[in-house]
Formats: C-alpha cells, structure tokens, sequence
C-alpha cells in the first residue's frame, strides 16, 4: 500500500513539487514579514501579497497566522541546526566557528544577490503562546547547545560557563550581521568576514592586557513615575518583542491602571522611543565618562564593557534590544537606527585610537565596533546565567569572548 503524500505517478510528483514550492515561497514571505514588522505585526493578506496569491490560498497550507509564524520559526531553527552540524565537521573550535561564520556569511552573500530569502529572526520566539512557545524555546535551547558544542567538551563548570559565553556572542552577531553587512559592497564580504574572524580569533585587547575595569557611576533612574514605566517596558520587550508587550501587560507589571500608562506616555510608540532614548542615553554617557576617567583605550573599552553589562544583567535596568525596532513606524525606525550607528561609530573611534596607542590589536575599527554593539546588546538575554555567579565573574566571563577572543581561557585561569 502506499504511504500517504507519497507520489502514485507523474502527475501526483509534479503536484507534490508545486504544493512545496507554494508552501516554501509563503514561509518566505512570511519571514520577511516578521523581519519587518514581527510574527504578531504579520498578517496573511501582506503575506499573499508578498507571495502574489489570495489570502484563501494561505490558509489552504497554514490555518492560523500563529502556525505561519511557527512554521517560519522552525524553517529558521532547522537551518541553524544544519549549519551547525557542517561546522561540527571542522577539527578544532577556531576552525569550526570560522567554517559556521563563512556558512552564515555565504547565505547571507546569496541574500544580497536574490539568490536566496532571509530568514526569520528569532526575537519574537518568547511572544508566542504555548503549547507552540514552548516547542520553539525547546529547539531554540537545542541550537544553543549545539552552538556551545563547537568549542568541544568542557571539564569544568567555569568551561562551560564560558563556552556558554562563546556560543551566545557568536550567535548573537551572526544574528546582527544582515543589519550592516548591506553597507559593503559585495566585493567586500571576504574581506568582512576575514575580519569579523581575526576579532573572533584575537580578541581587541593588544598583548599583554589584562581585566582590571573601573566601573563608571552612571546617573541612577528614579524609580518612581515614568522612569519606572520605561524600566518595566524595557524588560518585557526585550523579553516578548514590541507587539508582545502590550500597555495592558506593562500597566499590570507595575501594578497600575493603563490611565496611569496614559498619563506618562501618549501612545505605545512613545514607549518604545522613550526607551530608545534612554537606553542609548545611557550607552552613551558611559562612552563619555569613560573617556572623563582617561586613562588607555584599552582601559576606557574595559571601563564601558564592565558598565554597561552591569547594566544588562541588572534586575532593573536593562538596555531595549534593537530587535523592537521591527515594531515601530519606518521614519522613527531609521531614526533610532542613526543614533546606533553614532553609538558604534563612537566605539570605532576609541578603538581606532587603542589601535594608534598600541592598546588594542590592528583589527578594523568600524567591523569590531558592530561586534561590540551585537555583544552588548545581546547580554540582556545571559541575565540567568550571570545571577547563577557572582557579578564581577559574570561580567568577566562575558567581556573575555570579545577582549581576549573566543579560544582564550586566561580569565578562567586567573
């Protein structure tokens, strides 16, 4: 007897191609959809749209839009997971984080000449709702260790504290990558990529350099009013995406009245722009102080690095992740956009300056500092395994897959 789905002849075959080739082009369409606008922002009329079909045609192969957006999701997990296994081929860890970024870098060169369609970031995976949140947590949790695994077995705890460290930092920044990468030319993506991996391989920090940071004093929020507002918004974007966190949800975490909401803030784009506003504020006078406290570039990096993840791994301050722009209107999007790139364009100073004084290695100023604000952005997500440690080890941990490279163990042997 046949197995169902199995093709009985040529006509059968050819149908079974074409319902793929639909299904694969709407998954697609969909993935564009939830990079611009987020899984909950998608709709099935913008994704017919995308595709050229009628809204009937989408729901022929996906009945729900939250089964789109999973579907999406999955399309996404399963490529990371091949990736990865290709990478695990290489022999040693350089060797296999340096083989997993030119697989990233090659698909996303494919992507550049309409070879291929971008993928779905996986920022919105937490705003799904169960039973389907927890499916995708638990795929995402096996990518992760995967990633983890490419530094190979670890004898100690700290070992795999730290190759935990590695693997979110890699990840992150390959996730990163779509975001500046169309600014080179595509002549230019080998040089890039040779690039992203000296950092990977060498760290910023020139020889000998050691992890000695004196933290800056920021300005302390209230925590009261709206500045309290910002603080519970900020979290809950960060862990549910734009879309996801809802007035409603933010009111209730404060234990307040959306009138209360309302009285603070006139709309929820005013939210996330004011949470911009502050989170960049706050990037930025640690750029300035650290530069006020003097000292190397080296030591200025160190003094912003240990600052700012203290910040990311605090319980109430906690920097809006870049991935909640998707949710907000294009005009204001490329107006925070702009202040990111004067941001990084500030820790490409510093580090071009490092480079000048000997403190930092010859690396390119303008590739590491992207590295450096997918490093820091990305800290938000490693607050429970920066609470299971002391603080100081945490942050040390953290900063060494960027200030010492990602094959360096000195702060864990110290």
């Amino acid at each position: 007897m046949q197995a169902r789905g199995e093709p009985d002849g040529d006509g059968e075959e050819i149908g079974t191609r074409r319902f793929r080739a639909k299904r694969e082009a709407i998954l697609a369409a969909a993935a564009d959809a939830i990079n611009e606008q987020s899984a909950k922002g998608m709709t099935f009329a913008d994704v017919a749209r995308r595709v050229g079909l009628n809204t009937t045609s989408v729901t022929y192969y996906f009945k729900r839009k939250e089964d789109l957006a999973a579907a999406a999701f999955e399309h996404t997990l399963d490529y990371l997971l091949v990736m990865l296994d290709t990478a695990m081929e290489a022999d040693t860890p350089e060797q296999r984080v340096q083989r997993y970024l030119a697989l990233n870098m090659a698909r996303l060169a494919r992507v550049q000449r309409g070879e291929e369609r971008q993928i779905a970031g996986l920022s919105d995976l937490r705003a799904m709702e169960d039973p389907v949140r927890s499916r995708l947590m638990a795929g995402w949790r096996e990518v992760f260790r995967r990633a983890r695994a490419l530094w190979g077995p670890a004898d100690t705890r700290a070992q795999t504290d730290l190759n935990g460290a590695r693997a979110h930092v890699l990840m992150e920044n390959t996730f990163w990558l779509p975001v500046w990468l169309s600014r080179y030319d595509m002549d230019q993506i080998a040089r890039v990529e040779a690039c992203v991996m000296d950092v990977f391989r060498g760290g910023l920090a020139a020889r000998p350099a050691g992890w000695e940071p004196r933290t800056l004093s920021l300005p302390q929020d209230s925590v009261e009013g709206r500045d309290a507002f910002l603080h519970a918004a900020t979290r809950l974007i960060n862990e549910l995406g734009y879309r996801g966190a809802s007035v409603q949800r933010i009111a209730s975490e404060l234990n307040v009245t959306k009138g209360s909401f309302y009285h603070h803030l006139d709309a929820k784009d005013d939210l996330v722009i004011a949470c911009y506003r502050r989170s960049f504020d706050t990037i930025s006078a640690a750029q300035r102080m650290a530069d006020e406290q003097g000292g190397t570039h080296w030591e200025r990096l160190c003094a912003m690095f240990a600052t700012l993840l203290e910040v990311q791994f605090s319980e109430t301050g906690p920097l809006l992740r870049t991935t909640a722009l998707s949710g907000l209107p294009m005009s204001v999007r490329a107006t925070m956009v702009d202040r990111s790139n004067r941001i990084a364009r500030r820790f490409a100073g510093t580090i071009s300056d490092g480079i000048a004084e000997g403190t930092v290695r010859a690396i390119d100023p303008l590739v590491a500092s992207q590295l450096v604000m997918a490093f820091l952005n990305a800290a938000f997500d490693m607050r429970k395994w920066a609470w299971a440690m002391p603080r100081d080890r945490a942050i040390a941990l953290y900063a060494s897959t960027l200030a010492f490279g990602m094959f360096d163990d000195r702060v864990i042997r110290h």
